[in-house]
C-alpha cells in the first residue's frame, strides 16, 4: 500500500492508460478524483472495486476554470491533494503535414500541452504546504520523428520541456515532477489510431516490435508500476525526469 490515504488526481482516466493507472494507485491504497470530458463513472467503479473510494468531475483540460474546479472538488471531497497524473490528451490522425490546420494544431496544443500546465497551476495552492508529486504524460514519438504527427510530437515535446521547468520551480515546495512516454500501447484510444491512421498501411506492431528490446505489445497496465513508482517515496530524490516506457525501441 505505497499510497495509503494518498489523494490522486488522474486526467483523462474515462478510459485507456488513465483508467490503468487509476486503478493501480487505488490497490496502493490511493484515493482518485478522475477528471474528463468522457463519463468515467465506469473507472470509479472499478477504483471502488479496488478498495478504495473515487470520483469523478467532468473535467476539459483546456479550460483553466474546469482544471481549478476539477483541483477544487478533490480538495473539498477528500481535504488535499497529493499526486496529479496530468494524462488527458488527444491522439490525431497521421496525416502529411501539410493536411495539418491551424485549427487543428491549436486544439492539439490546448489540450497536450496547455492542459497540464493549467492542471498544475490548479493544483499548486494545495500542494505547496504539503508537497507533492506530479506525473507527466509525453511520447515515445519525440524520440522516433514520425512523420505526420507534426502537431501531436510538437505538444508532447512542450510537456518533456513543461516537466523540467516546474521541477525546478516547484522543487523547493516538496514538489516532485516526472513525466513517462509511452511507446505505442494497446489501449481504445491507441488501437483507434492505429486503425485510423493514413500511413502506414500495416499495424504499428509489426514495424515496432522487431525494433523493441522487449518485443511484447505494450498494455495500458503495463504503465501502471511505473507512474506507482514516481507517485510513492521510492522516488522522492527523483524529479525532471522523462522515463522512457516503449519497450527499449528508443534509447535515449
Amino acid at each position: 500500500m505505497r499510497l495509503k490515504d494518498k489523494v490522486a488526481i488522474v486526467t483523462g482516466g474515462a478510459r485507456g492508460i488513465g483508467a490503468a493507472i487509476a486503478v493501480g494507485f487505488a490497490r496502493e491504497g490511493a484515493r482518485i478524483v478522475i477528471g474528463d470530458k468522457r463519463d468515467a463513472r465506469g473507472t470509479v467503479a472499478a477504483v471502488e472495486e479496488a478498495g478504495s473510494r473515487g470520483i469523478y468531475v467532468k473535467t476539459d483540460v483546456a479550460v483553466q476554470a474546469d482544471c481549478d474546479a476539477l483541483a477544487r472538488a478533490a480538495a473539498d471531497h477528500f481535504g488535499a491533494i497529493d499526486i496529479l497524473v496530468n494524462n488527458a490528451g488527444v491522439l490525431v490522425t497521421i496525416k502529411p503535414f501539410m493536411e495539418v490546420t491551424t485549427e487543428e494544431w491549436n486544439e492539439v496544443m490546448a489540450s497536450n500541452a496547455l492542459g497540464p500546465f493549467q492542471c498544475i497551476k490548479a493544483v499548486f495552492p494545495y500542494m505547496k504546504e504539503r508537497g507533492g508529486r506530479i506525473i507527466n504524460l509525453s511520447s515515445g514519438t519525440i524520440f522516433e520523428g514520425v512523420p505526420g504527427l507534426p502537431h501531436y510530437i510538437a505538444s508532447k515535446g512542450a510537456v518533456m520541456a513543461l516537466t523540467r521547468g516546474m521541477a525546478r520551480e516547484l522543487g523547493s515546495f516538496g514538489i516532485n515532477v516526472n513525466a513517462i512516454a509511452p511507446g505505442f500501447t494497446h489501449s481504445e484510444g491507441g488501437d483507434e489510431f492505429d486503425r485510423n491512421k493514413r500511413f502506414p498501411s500495416v499495424p504499428l506492431d509489426e514495424i515496432q516490435l522487431p525494433q523493441r528490446c522487449v518485443q511484447k505489445p505494450v498494455y495500458p497496465e503495463d504503465l501502471v508500476g511505473t507512474a506507482v513508482y514516481l507517485a510513492c517515496d521510492d522516488s522522492r530524490c527523483l524529479s525532471g525526469q522523462l522515463i522512457l516506457h516503449d519497450g527499449g525501441m528508443t534509447m535515449h
